[in-house]
């Protein structure tokens, strides 16, 4: 028995050295050896000295041998275990390892990244009331750069506009991945590992780093909006409203004493405006104007007093100093974006200013030919100086058209689309409203070089007789004998015949006729006479060439004659026509002849010619 304990101890013995050397375990699993071989000597000799006692425990003995098997069982299971543990162990330590190493490296190439970013990377500066806190470079999850300064700065603007918190300690509150710089139980700002990375810097000092600055702002803006900061404001805002209310009653004061001075002047003073013969302004319309003007200049000084007075009430209060710039900008960026758009307009009205030069002498030399040629002082081969006048209309528009498509692109918004929108809806309107205005002109144009008559001429237009007093590239306007003005669209003069009596009138004589009814019971020869005579008797009628007499039809009871007579002068042609009736009338009575029909005369029943009394007793030659 005692050399089966022997064998056992042997065996755990030899175990446990085999162990030791096959394996490098740590310091834990050794002690964790060393205790198992210890209570298991221990056994072993206790187990031996107990046999050499008594030979009755045999039976315990064995007992105690199964024990043992079981316990080296366990054992074994045991050490095999901590083998496993070791192994694990050893893997995360070397897992350990290689994560630091590749940290390390992660670290340093985002330092060198960092450094290559950071002269082309401004970084976001945390600015209240003109204090630059510190600057921020780095994001942080799903919040940008400007993100978290805004942030920072509402949550230091309310710390120092709460009077509730009566704590002032500033202080760094570092987790596993954040350093808080806390304000009592609130997080001020969070700095992160990228924070420090930029900054060249550990978390923690930054965070630390950052603190003075932040104390510093807390405890002035504590300053600035405590209560006596809050009084001191509001009376210097009751003191601004007193002074605009002052201002305002001052103002309408002397504006109520300039309008009683206007009106003194305008009765007094002040004298009717006249160009030539026309009033322009009378002393009454005189005072309305300035009385006007001063209303104008009373609402204009009332607008600057409010301009300057009102952000001045939203800036003493710092929850409405955005509002008062806001205001402040209302009033000015107008003023100010109107004079840099004028100061950089000035090279495209120059532009402008050489273009309009241009043309306007090119169409004073044209118009100088123009006239020139209109005056038969230059005289250029089928070309008729009636033309000059609107070949030079004609040409001045096309001039000021090109004028206005050079100007065109450098006008103040030529380039904007509505501004394109516009022209097109004006051109548009235009095009579909403008076809018979169109027609007029082309046919003016036309009726311009066909020259079927000029200004001043004695035309008749269809039914229409009288002398055109104007033409124009729509209408054309003639005066009637009886002084009706008939305007005409050139269109309708286009599809009309026209006759021109002033044309004819110059180059060949105008012959007026006028026919006159004769019985055949006298003789022709004294009738022809009769009518030349009457004929040479009437103001205006040539006599060379001579008149003449045409006997143009024959009826059953008188023979009807035309008498013809040269005119120049067109213009008078009614009252031609009537001194040449008068005429003939005259010379019938004198001759003993009565204007009648013969058919009348032969069905008279007795009663006395009709002939005035004094040419009665008269008889024709025929009768003589």
């Amino acid at each position: 028995m005692t050399n089966i304990f022997r064998i056992n101890r042997i065996r755990i013995l030899f175990f446990a050295v085999a162990l030791f050397i096959a394996i490098p375990i740590n310091a834990q699993l050794r002690e964790k050896a060393k205790e198992l071989i210890e209570s298991v000597t221990t056994e072993s000799n206790q187990t031996a000295v107990d046999s050499a006692h008594s030979d009755s425990a045999s039976i315990l003995i064995n007992q105690k041998l199964r024990d043992d098997s079981i316990r080296m069982q366990e054992l074994t299971l045991q050490i095999q275990q901590m083998k496993l543990n070791e192994i694990l162990l050893l893997g995360r330590l070397d897992e350990a390892s290689t994560s630091n190493k590749n940290d390390s490296l992660k670290k340093a190439e985002q330092r060198r990244r960092i450094d290559s970013l950071r002269n082309h990377t401004p970084g976001v500066p945390l600015i209240i009331d003109e204090d630059t806190l510190f600057v921020i470079y780095a994001n942080r999850g799903g919040l940008t750069a400007h993100k978290r300064a805004e942030n920072a700065k509402n949550i230091i603007i309310n710390i120092g506009k709460d009077y509730s918190l009566t704590t002032d300690s500033v202080y760094v509150l570092d987790s596993e991945n954040l350093s808080d710089i806390m304000y009592g139980d609130k997080v001020v700002f969070s700095v992160t590992d990228q924070d420090a990375l930029w900054q060249n810097s550990t978390r923690e000092a930054l965070a630390y780093q950052y603190i003075p600055a932040i104390t510093k702002k807390i405890i002035e803006l504590k300053k600035e909006y405590n209560l006596l900061k809050v009084g001191k404001r509001i009376l210097f805002f009751v003191l601004i409203l007193v002074i605009q209310y002052a201002l305002w009653r001052l103002t309408n004061y002397l504006f109520r004493k300039l309008r009683r001075k206007i009106s003194w002047l305008a009765l007094h003073k002040l004298k009717s405006i006249t160009i030539r013969d026309y009033e322009f302004l009378d002393t009454h319309r005189q005072g309305r104007v300035l009385l006007f003007s001063a209303n104008l200049l009373r609402y204009f000084v009332i607008l600057i007093q409010l301009m300057i007075s009102v952000p001045m009430l939203f800036s003493i209060f710092p929850q409405t100093e955005a509002i008062a710039l806001q205001l402040f900008n209302y009033a000015f960026d107008p003023i100010v974006m109107i004079f840099k758009k004028v100061i950089n307009y000035v090279p495209n009205l120059f532009i402008i200013a050489i273009i309009y030069f241009c043309i306007k002498y090119i169409v004073k030399g044209l118009q100088y030919i123009a006239t020139e040629i209109e005056n038969g002082k230059l005289k250029i081969t089928g070309f008729f100086p009636d033309w000059a006048q609107p070949t030079f209309n004609i040409i001045r528009f096309l001039l000021y058209v090109f004028m206005i498509a050079m100007i065109y692109p450098y006008l103040p918004g030529a380039d904007s689309g509505v501004f394109q929108g516009i022209s097109v809806f004006v051109g548009l309107i235009v095009s579909l409203g403008s076809s018979t205005a169109i027609a007029n002109i082309i046919a003016g144009l036309v009726i311009t070089y066909m020259r079927p008559f000029k200004v001043g001429d004695r035309i008749k237009l269809s039914d229409t007789e009288g002398n055109v007093i104007e033409k124009t590239p729509f209408v054309t306007r003639i005066r009637t004998p009886k002084n009706e003005i008939v305007t005409i669209p050139n269109s309708f003069i286009m599809s009309s015949h026209t006759t021109n009596y002033s044309n004819s009138a110059e180059q060949y004589g105008l012959i007026i006729h006028s026919k006159v009814t004769f019985g055949y019971e006298l003789p022709r020869e004294q009738i022809i006479e009769l009518l030349i005579n009457a004929a040479l008797a009437t103001p205006r009628v040539q006599s060379n060439p001579k008149p003449f007499v045409l006997e143009v039809e024959l009826h059953d009871y008188y023979a009807v004659y035309q008498i013809n007579a040269y005119i120049k002068d067109a213009d008078k042609l009614a009252q031609i026509y009537s001194d040449l009736h008068q005429s003939i009338h005259d010379k019938a009575n004198e001759a003993g002849i009565e204007l009648m029909s013969p058919h009348y005369y032969a069905q008279r029943d007795g009663n006395d010619i009709v002939m005035p009394p004094e040419f009665k007793n008269k008889k024709p030659k025929s009768e003589k």
